[in-house]
């Protein structure tokens, strides 16, 4: 789908891995000494090995939420019968810091994975086999480590809730930049078809002022005036489905997503021109920071205006993401030109390597570029270049030149 959010989900569920992998060897180690320096009686390993289920569910990728539940039973049924039958004299067995740590961990995880529905239970269940351990030994040890341990589960609940919220907001700001792009195109081919309907009435009243005064009509300008007529007619036919399947779209969003973009009266308010690639020839031309170079294929021909819109916005992207991030190019190449079956292809291509000047960004330019042209029918790709630098490549539909 988008190549960009697919690389960059691959770099974060990397980093998971890796901070899994390395939090289930510490444990794994740690355990190991455990059962190497402890008595070997059913109790100690019975206690090392509800430690090691706990550690597991503390780095399990899937079925958390199961894995939680499974681990604080396990966890709360251990405290009660050691606490009832055996009652063992001290912390004996070191591996229920690593019980204890897990179930942090576990906690953390769930609040944050977990579906609303599933997070209160689970978390509470959780939460009351933390806090029930130091009733294993004596009444004693529940007073004094009890409030600790409540403390650190605090603590947890608190990484977990924050995490979840940042997820929260980075998701409703990714909505917003897609409903926002959504308005926006939609605005665009609201614009494209009042231009198209008001050349079907222009050329309807020409035919009319014909025949009412009398001059006659050949059948070859009739037939030009006709096929004028209906070719804007078509035109406008399409973009309109084109809006209707994006207003249809845009019912899936959730309603408080989209609010998190306020929108702009005064920018409401005004209507814009069918655009042009000479807009486009303006636009590079006044990027010079580094110096950039425009490209159009002399076989481009004439292309739907929401789709000469569309490169526009395309360029216009490229163009801000190479001033932000690529402070060290020395060159940016824009080239416009056919692809294969009539589309067109719009490439934005510099030879920076990152370094230099990095101004703050929202992170979702390229969302919700990619929005607008999915919705069209084409396809966006954002990534490195073999040879070095950064190329954004957007193929829209385009009628054959």
């Amino acid at each position: 789908m988008k190549e960009t959010a697919t690389r960059l989900d691959r770099i974060h569920s990397a980093g998971g891995c890796l901070a899994r992998a390395c939090y289930s060897g510490f444990a794994a180690l740690y355990l190991l000494a455990c059962l190497v320096g402890t008595p070997k009686d059913a109790a100690s390993l019975w206690l090392i090995l509800v430690a090691a289920a706990v550690n597991a569910a503390a780095v399990v990728g899937r079925n958390l939420v199961a894995w939680a539940s499974v681990v604080a039973v396990a966890s709360a049924l251990t405290t009660l019968f050691l606490g009832t039958a055996i009652q063992p004299d001290g912390l004996t067995n070191p591996s229920v810091f690593a019980e204890i740590g897990g179930l942090l961990v576990v906690i953390a995880r769930t609040v944050w994975r977990a579906h609303r529905d599933q997070l209160v239970p689970v978390a509470l269940l959780l939460g009351a086999a933390v806090l029930l351990i130091p009733l294993r030994w004596t009444l004693v040890t529940a007073v004094l480590y009890t409030a600790p341990l409540a403390v650190l589960v605090a603590i947890a609940l608190g990484v977990g809730l924050y995490l979840r919220a940042v997820d929260a907001r980075r998701s409703r700001s990714l909505a917003a930049a897609r409903r926002d792009e959504r308005l926006e195109l939609a605005r665009d081919l609201h614009d494209f078809v009042a231009h198209h309907v008001t050349g079907i009435v222009v050329q309807a009243q020409a035919a009319r002022f014909a025949a009412q005064s009398g001059a006659a009509q050949s059948t070859d300008q009739l037939d030009t005036m006709f096929a004028g007529i209906e070719r804007a007619g078509t035109e406008a036919l399409t973009s309109m489905r084109r809006m209707v399947g994006l207003l249809r779209d845009a019912q899936n969003v959730d309603a408080r997503d989209g609010d998190a973009v306020p929108m702009d009266g005064d920018r409401g308010a005004t209507t814009r021109p069918v655009g042009d690639l000479a807009r486009v020839s303006a636009l590079v031309a006044g990027f010079t920071h580094p110096p950039a170079a425009l490209v159009l294929a002399p076989d481009l021909g004439e292309l739907p205006p929401e789709v000469v819109t569309s490169v526009h916005r395309v360029v216009q992207e490229a163009l801000t993401n190479v001033r932000k991030h690529a402070a060290d190019a020395t060159e940016v190449r824009v080239t416009v030109a056919r692809a294969d079956g009539g589309a067109v292809e719009v490439a934005v291509r510099d030879d920076g390597q990152g370094r230099g000047r990095r101004l703050p960004s929202g992170g979702f330019g390229l969302a919700g570029l990619s929005e607008r042209v999915e919705a069209l029918g084409g396809r966006l790709r954002a990534g490195p270049r073999p040879e070095g630098g950064w190329e954004v490549v957007a193929v829209l539909p385009g009628r054959e030149p």
